[in-house]
């Protein structure tokens, strides 16, 4: 009974062995798959990074020359950046409150939602500065693109406030993209750990970014000239 259980035992692992060796190949080609995906991916997060960044700095600097005479609809795109950061604040929490409530899929559509008006966003900004051919300084009064020494006194400390305020939200504004765009990546992948570790720094700087918009865009405002 021992011999016969033990030739039954062998004969089952000759048949099974080859589908075993099948498993175990197919899994290392779909890891080897998965990490060939991901190194596409971070390469394509950083290029696409890297060359907003770029196109903002010579936008910013005004390397590349714009329109003459700025179109019709220029001077509200700067309001319109203010309402979509406003409405990208808003579902950013709303979208905090689902997923805590254990409602992925809303939670899903919020953030695709808000990622869509932030892009919007971004072409907006870039599309401003390169039609706006001057910049706006805090506390300019006349327009004139110099602050003079009466005009800087006049602003006080709520021009330190401003560039407080302003200069970490264009750091973090370039540097928030890369974690946005992997933690979409490993969120529509489900890959709930690793979305998670990425979200707990991509949240809350997104937050930061889409709040301190509204609040440049505030208190630049009242110096706009055109």
């Amino acid at each position: 009974m021992t011999r016969l259980r033990y030739w039954c035992l062998k004969s089952c692992e000759k048949k099974i062995s080859p589908y075993i060796n099948y498993e175990k190949k197919l899994r290392s080609k779909i890891q080897e798959t998965i990490k060939m995906t991901d190194k596409f991916i971070f390469r394509f997060v950083a290029a696409v990074s890297i060359f907003v960044i770029v196109v903002v700095i010579i936008l910013n600097r005004h390397i590349i020359p714009g329109p003459a005479t700025p179109p019709s609809f220029t001077p509200y795109l700067p309001l319109l950046n203010a309402i979509l950061n406003g409405t990208c604040t808003i579902l950013l929490l709303v979208s905090l409150y689902f997923i805590k409530q254990g409602k992925i899929a809303v939670h899903k559509r919020l953030n695709i939602t808000t990622f869509c008006l932030s892009s919007t966003f971004l072409v907006s900004y870039i599309l401003f500065h390169y039609l706006m051919q001057h910049d706006t300084l805090y506390g300019d009064t006349n327009g004139d693109g110099v602050l003079s020494p009466s005009e800087h006194d006049a602003a006080g400390g709520l021009r330190m406030l401003y560039l407080c305020i302003l200069v970490p939200h264009i750091i973090l504004a370039a540097g928030v993209l890369p974690l946005i765009l992997l933690s979409f990546y490993r969120g529509l992948q489900m890959q709930v750990e690793k979305h998670k570790k990425l979200v707990r720094w991509a949240f809350p700087i997104w937050l930061y970014v889409t709040v301190t918009g509204v609040i440049v865009y505030l208190m630049i405002s009242p110096y706009y000239h055109f």
